[in-house]
């Protein structure tokens, strides 16, 4: 009903004139409710296709009616044509950074693959700005269409044996968590703190709680009735199995198991024959995904694979969709009546190709091409080391022989090995013919003297690679056959205020991450151009590694098993405390 003001004469009576004009202000009204429900019905927008109904199990020829971005009717065809409309996909834990693009950048490209949301841990550029890089993120994102579901860093810095560029204690913590934007805690990566009762990280789970937020882990390795131990601290999911039969007690325990498949760790063909029985305790992730990898898949990589591998398509779309959707209470739509229009069109259910993506109700990735506009990102940055000189990087012999960190193709954890070492002028050097060289992570924050080791399994025979991608408090990790083709590296990425680089010979090659030294400013299409030359640069100098850049990156995760190596020197990350390059066995 409308509410009309009646103007009244002095005597309280209506006027003359209003009356007489009274019939024609309803006919105007009459006019206007019919123009707006002829624009309203303009403006919905009808996709048909196969729909895909994951929450009821179901296929079944029909249109989608959208408004607002909203699903406000399915109607139910006769026939569907030759596409399937499907939910869009989720990865369920992913660092951005780690892909070298910007949120906004990143989105350009995921949402090609069909990606339509992620659950993003920010804890890289929190270990460089803190809050202020958090923020960052989250502004960043807003640029995009893709919906970026982001957690408030549990660990920063992750260990105390390494120096950092902030510190969020539980203040902090409780700061983000206070945020709409941020939906979760994210991955408690000091389970041993958990175990040992610490009551910093014990806060920050409780604290959650309160806040009605999930709790993500990580817990390589972790079995028996210390797993029993750390679920029950509050622990909702785990993305470090490292074993099916791992993932499956961790599921029995009452875990969600996120399968990762990234640039560095994969564990999705081990985890394949779990998803039938268990598909309702799984999600799919990527963890750390390299711009190259992504021009050629994501999550979508992980759907066909799973499909290709016998899984009934329905609790694969529940594992790529359904349950992180449900998980993390994101606003993302599932092909419901009243929900967000969020979904992707394919060209069959076994193929996979993604035809469109869109979120909303609005098209932002069509036949490979995304339909969302580059922009430019803002610049922040908290680097402050300084050129080194070649000596900086000497190791002065002793007797005895050297503990080793030796990488392992396609997994994040390190063996040890114990080996004399190659003398040279009284100091141990690398050794090419053994593959032992020489590793080095620089403190990016202040001036400090470098600490240096040794690792296996570079296989690179001269040069040297260098990055400041190095997990997680971002220090410079760089690995050569001498102190000056290191030396060389690491002062490509200072002059860089940041970035990835290799040299060998005269040849020099770097890749500039401005943005917290971990993020580059460009379009993801230069950003992998650049990124593939130096992989494939690495590899000419020897490198058989998959992922050269990835697997020097994570030499400094100090919270991955077996050792490591951080600004402060060799780790033992199973006994968790600091150990000598030389052993003197």
């Amino acid at each position: 009903m409308w509410e009309v003001e009646w103007p009244l004469g002095a005597s309280g009576f209506f006027t003359g004139g209003y009356i007489e004009n009274l019939g024609s202000i309803f006919q105007e009204k009459r006019n206007m409710k019919r123009i707006s429900g002829f624009q309203e019905k303009r403006n919905m927008k009808r996709i048909s296709g196969n729909i895909v109904d994951v929450v009821h199990s179901e296929i079944y020829p029909g249109t989608l009616v959208i408004s607002e971005g909203r699903i406000v009717d399915i109607v139910r065809e006769e026939t569907g044509g030759d596409t399937y409309i499907m939910p869009g996909f989720v990865d369920a834990h992913i660092h951005i950074e780690s892909s070298m693009l910007t949120p906004a950048e990143f989105s350009r490209i995921a949402t090609v693959h069909g990606t339509v949301a992620t659950i993003s841990d920010p804890h890289e550029i929190a270990n460089v700005l803190g809050i202020e890089g958090v923020k960052y993120m989250i502004e960043d994102a807003k640029m995009s269409r893709m919906k970026v579901c982001f957690g408030a860093p549990s660990c920063v810095p992750a260990t105390p044996f390494e120096t950092a560029g902030a510190v969020l204690g539980v203040e902090e913590v409780e700061e983000l968590l206070k945020l709409d934007e941020i939906g979760y805690l994210s991955e408690v990566m000091n389970f041993p703190g958990v175990l040992n009762g610490d009551k910093e990280i014990m806060d920050k789970i409780s604290m959650t709680a309160e806040y009605s937020k999930p709790v993500d882990g990580h817990a390589p390795g972790l079995r028996g009735g210390e797993l029993e131990r750390y679920i029950n601290a509050g622990i909702s999911t785990n993305h470090e199995c490292l074993s099916r039969a791992e993932a499956l007690e961790n599921i029995e325990k009452g875990v969600k198991v996120q399968i990762r498949k990234g640039s560095a760790a994969d564990i999705f063909e081990e985890c394949l024959p779990i998803l039938d029985e268990h598909y309702e305790s799984c999600m799919f992730c990527s963890d750390d995904k390299h711009p190259d990898d992504l021009l050629k898949g994501h999550i979508n990589d992980m759907v066909k694979g799973a499909i290709d591998y016998g899984v009934d398509v329905m609790k694969v779309l529940r594992v790529a969709s359904v349950n992180p959707v449900l998980h993390y209470r994101l606003d993302v739509g599932l092909l419901r009546k009243g929900d967000p229009a969020d979904f992707v069109r394919v060209d069959n259910l076994a193929d996979l190709n993604i035809l469109e993506t869109y979120i909303n109700g609005r098209a932002v990735a069509r036949e490979g091409v995304s339909l969302i506009s580059g922009r430019a990102s803002k610049i922040i940055n908290n680097f402050h080391a300084i050129k080194k000189e070649p000596a900086s990087f000497e190791i002065p012999c002793m007797e005895g022989r050297i503990n080793i960190i030796k990488a392992t193709d396609g997994t994040l954890f390190t063996d040890r090995l114990i080996e004399f070492p190659k003398v040279e002028n009284s100091c141990a050097v690398s050794d090419t013919k053994r593959d032992i060289l020489k590793l080095t992570v620089v403190n990016r924050y202040k001036d400090t003297k470098p600490a240096v080791g040794f690792a296996s399994n570079f296989g690179i025979k001269t040069g040297a690679i260098a990055s400041s991608v190095a997990h997680d408090s971002h220090n410079i990790v760089a690995v050569g056959v001498s102190n000056e083709d290191i030396c060389r590296a690491v002062n490509l990425v200072i002059c860089n205020r940041g970035g990835i680089g290799a040299v060998s010979g005269s040849r020099e090659m770097v890749l500039p991450l401005p943005i917290a030294g971990i993020m580059s400013d460009k379009d993801y299409v230069s950003v992998a151009e650049r990124y593939i030359k130096l992989d494939g640069m690495a590899k000419t100098m020897g490198s058989k590694l998959r992922a050269p850049f990835m697997t020097l990156s994570f030499m400094a995760l100090l919270v991955i098993p077996g050792i490591k190596m951080s600004d402060k020197g060799l780790f033992d990350a199973e006994k968790f405390r600091m150990m000598d390059v030389f052993c003197g066995q």
